[in-house]
């Protein structure tokens, strides 16, 4: 049988038992056998409890309680903090870091697993929980590590296009994953690069609300590599989005803007309108006579508000960053066929963000609505249109 414990009341009770006994003639010895204790232990109690009262016996109880909590709160506190400053730098947000960084704090504070997911708010469960990726997920990652090294100026949402028109079941939040965690991204600049030669708001007044409603125009200038100036015209349907032509040449003028509408009226048929700016090659006399000949109906600009021509302003910008500030051209004949077979993809191939990411003029019907089997996996870069894979076979 266990040796009885004393409370504070019974210890101070039996301490004034004793003094009377002393008081009376009773030695220590015989006062601490009558109390039921031995000497050391009457001495000890004595020296703890002597001369206090009950209620202050009491107290010191409770505080000797009230600091033990809060020293104990104290050390909590003090390994909580060292957990996180062990942890991972920046923002857990994912449990695949939050897992990482449990495991390093175990084993750098020596901490138990259930107080590191604790601090860390990581449920024990998702930290037990082996992860187990798609049987698929090497081959997704390596198509679109290709696309972004291809496209370097399509972001993921493009990406994750072109991936759904090659047969990939995916979804946009899926390819932002992979795309994060590869450490993908739009640079803001990327220089000029020579060929390795391998193959590989519109005008608020008008707006249009059929193809071949309003058409638009303009020039967009460039370099060869000897410094000699490129020329070009880009025509669009700014409904469709479609680049309808792109001319290249040294000198373009309002001969050769005839030409080329000549040649798009003949093929499509003359446009209600056709909108521009001000520059000499439309607004001379013969291309406005011969327009409202065939009953086409220019939209000039305001005189510096190249927004109002919004349309084609963003395609040149398009075509500028996407392509030319990345294409170094040592020949007329060079651009001609690259600028071309860029116009080929634009049209064909590349996602369009207002068109709900299908290209504006796709050369054949995506697999799901021919009835076709879509293929589950398979390098997505390869399955490139017949007329892109051609010209790009050219140069």
């Amino acid at each position: 049988m266990g040796r009885k414990r004393h409370s504070p009341e019974e210890i101070i009770g039996k301490l004034r038992e004793a003094e009377v006994l002393i008081a009376r003639g009773q030695t220590t010895p015989q006062a601490a056998k009558a109390i039921g204790v031995t000497e050391q232990t009457y001495y000890r109690w004595r020296r703890e409890y002597g001369g206090m009262k009950v209620d202050q016996a009491r107290r010191l109880k409770e505080l000797e309680r009230e600091n033990q909590r809060l020293r104990r709160a104290v050390s909590d506190l003090t390994l909580d903090k060292m957990i996180l400053s062990e942890a991972a730098k920046g923002k857990l947000l994912s449990p695949a870091r939050r897992r990482l960084a449990i495991d390093h704090v175990r084993e750098a504070v020596g901490v138990s697993e259930r107080r590191a997911c604790c601090v860390l708010r990581q449920h024990r469960s998702t930290q037990r929980k082996a992860p187990r990726g798609r049987d698929d997920e090497a081959a997704l990652t390596a198509d679109i590590v290709e696309l972004a090294s291809r496209y370097g100026r399509y972001g993921y949402r493009r990406i994750a296009a072109l991936l759904r028109d090659a047969g990939w079941r995916v979804n946009l939040k899926r390819v932002e994953r992979i795309w994060r965690t590869e450490g993908l991204k739009v640079p803001q600049r990327q220089p000029k690069r020579g060929r390795l030669w391998l193959a590989d708001g519109s005008c608020i007044r008008l707006r249009p609300d059929r193809p071949n409603h309003v058409w638009s125009y303009d020039f967009v200038q460039d370099r060869t590599h000897e410094g000699r100036k490129l020329r070009m015209l880009t025509v669009i349907d700014e409904y469709t989005r479609e680049c309808l032509a792109l001319p290249v040449a040294r000198q373009l003028k309002s001969d050769d803007v005839l030409a080329t509408l000549a040649d798009l009226f003949a093929e499509r048929g003359p446009p209600e309108h056709i909108r521009s700016d001000n520059g000499s090659e439309f607004t001379a006399t013969v291309v406005r006579e011969w327009l409202g000949r065939l009953g086409v109906k220019t939209a000039f600009i305001t005189p510096g508000s190249p927004w109002e021509n919004g349309y084609n302003e963003s395609f040149n910008g398009k075509l500028r960053d996407e392509f030319l500030d990345r294409e170094i051209f040592y020949s007329l004949t060079e651009a001609r066929i690259l600028i071309e077979a860029w116009r080929v993809h634009y049209n064909t191939v590349r996602p369009h963000s207002a068109l709900g990411y299908r290209p504006p003029a796709p050369e054949a019907t995506a697999p799901a609505s021919t009835g076709a089997p879509r293929l589950p996996s398979g390098s997505a870069t390869l399955r490139l249109p017949s007329a892109v894979a051609q010209e790009a076979s050219m140069v």
